[in-house]
């Protein structure tokens, strides 16, 4: 099946880009979660609008990247949420709020799409964090995870 990718999808390709697929992992996995929708003729402007935004967000070259990287890993990064005892959260910690915590931090805007949790973040104290920011470039997050007073 053909579908064209509304959101980055590991392995597959990213906004914009036609991809085909197995008719099953469109049905149950993409399209439900949104992530694609189905091509058809009518879509090809979709894909072009698709792609505009992309470029708009998109960090352009490898040099801009590694400039981004290094203003992140310089970057102390501390978030409040709300905490029960034994330093465990009320829910976890999704990267909306580590993005905006990024920003809150001094550090550049990034795209919260971009930010990959390795497992979910549901206790305080220190963790790592990807943000990938170009295809060949990974940076690392360092945050610190505290209790809201």
């Amino acid at each position: 099946m053909k579908i064209i990718l509304t959101s980055e999808v590991s392995g597959l390709g990213a906004p914009g880009d036609v991809v085909e697929v197995k008719d099953g992992y469109a049905r149950n996995y993409l399209l439900p979660r949104r992530v694609a929708i189905r091509w058809t003729r009518g879509g090809e402007k979709d894909v072009e609008q698709i792609r505009r935004g992309r470029k708009i967000r998109e960090i352009a070259s490898i040099e801009q990247a590694n400039d981004v990287k290094a203003q992140l890993e310089g970057t102390k990064v501390r978030l409040r949420v709300r905490a029960g005892t034994g330093g465990r959260l009320f829910g976890s910690v999704t990267p909306a709020e580590i993005a905006d915590a990024v920003k809150s931090a001094g550090g550049p805007d990034i795209d919260k799409r971009r930010i990959e949790l390795g497992r979910p973040i549901k206790s305080l104290g220190a963790h790592k964090v990807s943000v990938r920011l170009h295809p060949e470039v990974l940076a690392t997050v360092n945050i610190e995870v505290l209790a809201a007073k």
